[in-house]
């Protein structure tokens, strides 16, 4: 018996700046996994890759390439509740106070909030009154966008 086995690919960073027009081939992974610096995961075509990362990678960050294709990161869409940001900006504001301090996660867009989709934030937007729909995105707590302006990130240094 024949088996196949392949190098395990080591990645400590991304790649800055990845060479332009590769074909793109994802790594798949859920943002829990994506928060750690250390993981493993398999690319869409099965090459695998061992992450010792200094700082974790984000969604659509390139980290590895070959003469013929780039290798990225594909964070999995969720189950989030949006909350539409056509409200006064003191009403964002409360929203937001309102799930910090129950320490649930955020992630403010130009025109929507996000939080995940469990029972303590649907409990607290039906207290408040506000109105949210259901869907699926990809969540990124702690970034935020100011207007127009390019989005920022809170960081690794905020944590609850």
């Amino acid at each position: 018996m024949h088996l196949k086995t392949s190098a395990l690919h080591l990645i400590h960073a991304p790649l800055v700046p990845p060479k332009p027009g590769l074909r793109e081939i994802a790594v798949a992974v859920d943002r829990h996994t994506l928060a750690k610096r250390r993981w493993r995961g398999a690319a869409e075509d099965g090459t695998e890759f061992g992450f010792e990362l200094e700082a974790p990678l984000k969604h659509g960050d390139a980290f590895f390439q070959t003469n013929s294709a780039c290798y990225v990161i594909a964070q999995h869409a969720e189950p989030v509740v949006e909350i539409s940001l056509a409200i006064t900006p003191a009403a964002a504001a409360g929203i937001g106070w309102a799930v910090g301090n129950l320490h649930l996660e955020l992630q403010a867009e130009p025109t929507r909030l996000l939080a995940p989709d469990e029972p303590a934030v649907r409990q607290l937007l039906d207290r408040l009154q506000v109105p949210y729909a259901a869907t699926n995105a990809i969540f990124r707590p702690g970034r935020f966008a100011r207007g127009l302006q390019p989005t920022h990130e809170l960081g690794p240094s905020h944590k609850h």
